[in-house]
């Protein structure tokens, strides 16, 4: 079964040509060899795939005949991905909340409620 479609099958991309597009970029590893997209995987394999900036390791232990439901993944895959990859995934997510800064760009929604509160708080006070 070539690496695209194994990828497909067990819901790690939601097409088919994501998965495709993800391998002609060099996202996927089978043993620590970039492959192509009409790689095949084999039983025993390990893939490493880099998706929205987290390195996932997957080993391979069966191949499905065609896309499985989310409650059968685990058995054609075991996930070895570590825990750090996700931990430091939370650490960007947290970092990227304020992604404007202070005087560019147009206020959001939020801004300008926080700015009408503080100058009717501070006519009150007078």
């Amino acid at each position: 079964m070539r690496i695209d479609k194994f990828l497909w099958s067990v819901r790690y991309y939601k097409t088919r040509s994501k998965a495709t597009d993800a391998a002609k970029k060099g996202k996927f590893k089978i043993n620590g060899d970039t492959v192509k997209p009409a790689r095949d995987v084999y039983p025993g394999d390990v893939i490493t795939l880099r998706k929205d900036q987290i390195d996932y390791v997957v080993e391979v232990l069966d191949l499905p005949s065609s896309r499985v439901g989310n409650k059968l993944v685990d058995l054609y895959r075991v996930d070895r991905t570590p825990t750090e990859n996700f931990e430091a995934r939370k650490m960007i997510e947290l970092n990227q909340d304020y992604y404007r800064r202070k005087g560019e760009g147009r206020p959001t929604k939020k801004d300008r409620r926080d700015l009408g509160n503080l100058l009717n708080g501070s006519i009150e006070e007078d």
